[in-house]
């Protein structure tokens, strides 16, 4: 018998019909002996349609207002999802992220969680309920409905199970897993049986979209077991775990990773001297504009092109900003190019192994891919490249790591 906390996404619970299913599958495990608690999203398109209606009110919604407004989907799902449990002869109760405490700083639409009392919780598991939570919400000291940001049923999800000390949280999704790479881009990807929170992370960062990264990072802070499932398919899925897989020698990567929403800009012929990245990036953080890769040269002439890597959302207003930068430091242009695309290779094992990141730039080069910028970490290597190569640079480097060959299932 476990304590396992499950979250089921928009997808999963979209129809009444998939939550009858849903409300099986729970059951299933409850006949099984095990204490279940349940987390939940609103129904697919339904927070798009809430934020549709704001945005017919108001051109920029009020934060607080907009809490509460969203806060609502998730609310219709955890009533119909319990009425389907009890239908079936499953005891469950409801609750929103404020009555089941879930306690959150003041900062609406994006609230981070401070505490959670799981009083409420452990008196219904005891009395052999199942417990529903709404996702994605809690509330705030003063009592004001918050929301977590998007994707925030996961981390709901997750921080539960860390106040529970749960065994496992499920997260069921419309993927069985997480594989080596994008299926849609590689036809032989294969499922990983098993990924460290560190490739995940890594993954959830450089442009996996299968787990929310906050998510990732709480449950590796509190220690909690996460496994991905598919919410209409059976199947052991991914676990990820603290445990590095000791019985193989390799794989020695994981997992490759891209993102087609990058832009490179590059200042070019910016006096050498100290402080220089200080002023190129100073205005562009007070921008509101991440920065991503960092690249700097010196040349002979004691000039430096500077180039760094952001969102392609933030390309246009990034080089109204270079512009105004270059001609305070007496550079010489300012270029950019938003058809550029990252790709990286994530893994443990490189930290036992030489050669990883030459084995990358060889399979690249064999195909004629010009490498523009290279970044680095323990765990992960990536390069950008033009986006025109970006599927023929992914399938090259599966290729070549033989992530095909990966196999084996989780305990």
């Amino acid at each position: 018998m476990a304590l396992i906390v499950q979250k089921f996404g928009g997808t999963s619970v979209g129809t009444v019909e998939r939550i009858q299913a849903v409300a099986d599958k729970v059951k299933g495990f409850r006949e099984q002996g095990h204490d279940i608690v349940v987390v939940v999203s609103a129904m697919s398109g339904e927070t798009n349609r809430l934020i549709g209606l704001a945005n017919e009110i108001q051109a920029r919604p009020t934060p607080r207002e907009m809490d509460v407004l969203v806060s609502t989907g998730e609310q219709v799902t955890i009533a119909l999802l319990s009425m389907a449990l009890n239908e079936r002869g499953c005891p469950a109760r409801s609750y929103t992220g404020g009555q089941v405490r879930i306690r959150t700083d003041s900062t609406h639409t994006k609230a981070r969680i401070k505490k959670i009392d799981e009083e409420h919780m452990r008196s219904d598991l005891a009395e052999g309920r199942v417990v529903v939570v709404a996702g994605f919400q809690g509330m705030d000291e003063a009592g004001n409905i918050t929301t977590l940001g998007r994707g925030g049923s996961d981390t709901t999800a997750v921080a539960l199970a860390a106040a529970l000390k749960a065994d496992e949280c499920q997260i069921y999704t419309d993927v069985d897993g997480v594989y080596t790479t994008d299926p849609r881009v590689v036809d032989n990807a294969r499922r990983l049986p098993r990924i460290t929170f560190e490739e995940m992370l890594e993954m959830a960062s450089l442009g996996s979209k299968v787990l929310q990264i906050r998510s990732v990072e709480f449950a590796g802070k509190y220690n909690v077991p996460l496994r991905v499932l598919h919410s209409f398919q059976e199947g052991p899925g991914t676990l990820i775990t603290f445990e590095e897989d000791n019985e193989m020698e390799d794989p020695l990567i994981s997992g490759i990773a891209f993102n087609r929403d990058e832009a490179k800009l590059t200042v070019k012929g910016v006096p050498d001297i100290p402080g220089v990245a200080s002023k190129i990036l100073g205005p562009i953080s007070r921008a509101n504009i991440e920065v991503d890769m960092i690249i700097q040269n010196v040349s002979e002439d004691k000039t430096t092109d500077f180039t760094f890597t952001v969102h392609r959302n933030d390309f246009d207003h990034s080089l109204e900003v270079l512009e105004a930068t270059a001609k305070e430091l007496g550079a010489t242009q300012v270029v950019g190019d938003n058809k550029i695309a990252k790709v990286s290779i994530v893994g443990v094992g490189m930290r036992s192994h030489a050669g990883v990141a030459s084995a990358m730039f060889d399979a690249l080069a064999r195909e004629g891919i010009n490498i523009q910028v290279i970044s680095t970490s323990e765990i992960k290597v990536s390069v950008v490249i033009a986006e025109k190569y970006l599927e023929l640079a992914v399938r090259a480097l599966h290729s070549a790591f033989e992530l095909d060959k990966i196999t084996g299932e989780p305990e």
